[in-house]
């Protein structure tokens, strides 16, 4: 993506981010409902224009996703696609990749919450590996070879019970619609999006109430500054946490909170 449809796209993934950080959000569900949505976007020109045409009002297409979307979808994805349609793209189909963009990273972020990023990141590897081998899976999968459900079954046949939920829906998404290219190549670019996320500077949050956006703009810049990089920021709320914030960045902790605060005090007094 270049111009315009960059920078839309990266508000959009801030805007993916927050969601996913909002207590009782899914990010897997998430994801699923996102590549519902690019499914959406591809199989109606109609829809593509409408929610990306630069001469309309940005609230209007954004009522129109709400509109579409609305019951169909959780909450989060909604509001994550009604922002994307406010924003400017250069072309119809930017807007259907931006979808698919935010889809992947909902889908990743349920690995990383779970712990199984580098898994996922190696069985898609291994599994494109497989499909680009296989001269006889390559034509299952093929573009010419009609069924999606048939493609779904004998991608569930080959790796349920060998690796993860996320890994098996990114692997069934690349098999069933890959959006024009081969389905290891799909697998390829899932593939390289878990290698992006995984070597991002990752500062796990916990506060006692959601940020506002300006304390997470300022917070992120507080992090560049010390780290030398732009950090991602995964916020959870904890209610528990009375006071203050606390700040994980790899194995170093910042304990910003309260109770933080109060238990180094304790372990003084006791010292």
């Amino acid at each position: 993506m270049r111009g315009a449809s960059r920078d839309s796209l990266a508000a959009g993934r801030e805007a993916l981010e927050a969601k996913l950080a909002e207590r009782g959000t899914k990010p897997e569900t998430v994801g699923q409902e996102l590549f519902g949505v690019v499914g959406l976007l591809d199989g109606s020109a109609a829809v593509r224009r409408a929610l990306s045409d630069p001469s309309a009002a940005a609230d209007s297409k954004s009522a129109l996703a709400h509109r579409l979307l609305d019951g169909k979808v959780g909450t989060a994805t909604a509001d994550v696609v009604a922002l994307l349609a406010q924003q400017r793209w250069a072309t119809a189909t930017d807007l259907g990749d931006a979808v698919e963009d935010l889809a992947v990273q909902a889908v990743l972020a349920a690995a990383e919450k779970a712990d199984r990023l580098d898994a996922l990141e190696d069985e898609l590897f291994r599994f494109a590996r497989l499909v680009a081998g296989d001269p006889h899976l390559r034509d299952a999968f093929s573009v010419r070879s009609p069924g999606a459900d048939r493609k779904a079954e004998l991608v569930a046949d080959l790796l349920r019970g060998k690796v993860g939920d996320e890994t098996l829906l990114l692997a069934t998404q690349g098999a069933v619609a890959p959006r024009g290219l081969r389905t290891e190549q799909a697998l390829e670019r899932y593939v390289e999006a878990a290698a992006a996320r995984r070597r991002q500077l990752v500062a796990h949050v916990v506060v006692a109430r959601p940020l506002s956006d300006e304390h997470r703009s300022r917070l992120a810049a507080a992090l560049e500054r010390l780290y030398g990089r732009a950090p991602r920021l995964n916020v959870d709320v904890d209610p528990d946490v009375v006071g203050g914030l606390r700040v994980q960045v790899g194995g170093e902790l910042i304990d910003g909170t309260l109770l933080g605060r109060l238990d180094v005090a304790r372990r003084k007094l006791a010292g």
